[in-house]
């Protein structure tokens, strides 16, 4: 019969040993899978996880996919560090990008340095307000922030068609469910003639380095840490769980927002019904590979977004089905949860009486 028995002593080491092999587990089980379906496992994987690194314009499509990975990562590794569980990032990204993309929209045709910065912001504080809700209903009436942080993810994306259906909807655009293009002004640059890789990914690069900031050198951070690894200690060491759940959904919300914002200027141009391929959920699974560490959500961000260019080049030169996407993601969670109770237990095989 099987035991768990919990580890008397954890090294950090043991975290990142975890990490590689699930790492590892998954590119097995991936080979398997692949040769199940009749391909050469080594020749397939080789097709769809380094072949479209081989050219600019895969580098860039992978730095824009990254992109609102990273930015949504690093504020879920800071709410999950808090023991805050913020799973409507996916809702925050989405109404950041409807109020973005409406107050772009509000100044199309005006040309200026600081439209573009009004947009963003316009995003920011969409998804911070879409977190204030949650925060609100923990503190005041004990709501579960994963429940309700979860259900107006749905509300987001029924609102988002309702705008783009009706008030938002690009008069001249033949009844399709879209807005007009955004204009020039509200457009995030290049950061390549090829792709879509934008000057949003150098903004994710800075909030990790803030974020790694605030975990190694700022009170708010260690504060945060406390709190998440036990509320009682932390309240008698005289910090306020309120306000950390009000700063982890606050912060998360206005960062997944400016995610939402900058996938709309960025990488679609405009509005439409859907704005978001599960980024906001996908993030978990980044945060939880990067250990919960800013810094680490980089490297774990790019790994992750590789798996979203693996599924189109599986679709496109293997025949397989884009869900091969979700089956990469889906594998790599599951071998991360099970490879972190590794970390914290030990196996023992005992006799049945």
């Amino acid at each position: 019969m099987m035991q768990f028995q919990t580890r008397a002593e954890t090294h950090w080491f043991h975290e990142w040993l975890a990490v590689i092999l699930a790492l590892v587990l998954t590119a097995a089980t991936a080979a398997g899978f692949l040769a199940l379906l009749g391909f050469e496992p080594q020749s397939a994987l080789h097709r769809i996880l380094i072949r479209p690194l081989a050219s600019t314009y895969g580098v860039s499509e992978l730095i824009a996919k990254a992109t609102p990975l990273i930015t949504i990562g690093v504020a879920l590794s800071l709410s999950f560090r808090a023991g805050v569980w913020n799973i409507g990032a996916e809702g925050q990204l989405v109404f950041g990008g409807l109020t973005g993309g409406a107050m772009a929209l509000a100044l199309y045709g005006v040309d200026g340095f600081w439209v573009l910065p009004v947009v963003l912001l316009a995003g920011a504080v969409g998804g911070l307000l879409w977190g204030a809700i949650p925060a609100f209903l923990k503190i005041r009436f004990q709501a579960n922030e994963i429940l309700v942080s979860l259900m107006l993810t749905y509300v987001a994306i029924l609102l988002m068609s309702v705008m783009v259906h009706g008030p938002l909807r690009d008069p001249d655009g033949f009844n399709f469910p879209e807005s007009r293009l955004l204009h020039d002004a509200a457009i995030l640059p290049k950061l390549f003639d090829q792709g879509r890789g934008h000057i949003g990914f150098v903004f994710a690069l800075i909030f990790a380095g803030i974020g790694t900031w605030v975990v190694k050198r700022w009170h708010l951070g260690y504060a945060m840490k406390v709190s998440g690894l036990s509320p009682k200690a932390a309240h008698f060491a005289g910090y306020s769980r309120d306000t950390t759940i009000w700063l982890s959904l606050l912060i998360g919300g206005a960062l997944s927002g400016f995610a939402g914002v900058v996938e709309v200027t960025g990488n679609i141009g405009q509005l439409v019904p859907t704005i978001s391929p599960s980024y906001g959920f996908t993030a978990i699974i980044v945060a939880f590979l990067a250990r919960l560490h800013p810094l680490a959500v980089i490297p774990a961000g790019l790994l992750v977004a590789l798996s979203y260019l693996a599924g189109e080049a599986a679709q496109l030169s293997l025949g397989i089905p884009a869900a091969m996407t979700q089956v990469f993601q889906g594998l790599l969670l599951f071998f991360l949860l099970g490879t972190t109770v590794l970390v914290n237990y030990r196996i023992l095989w005992v006799r049945a009486v």
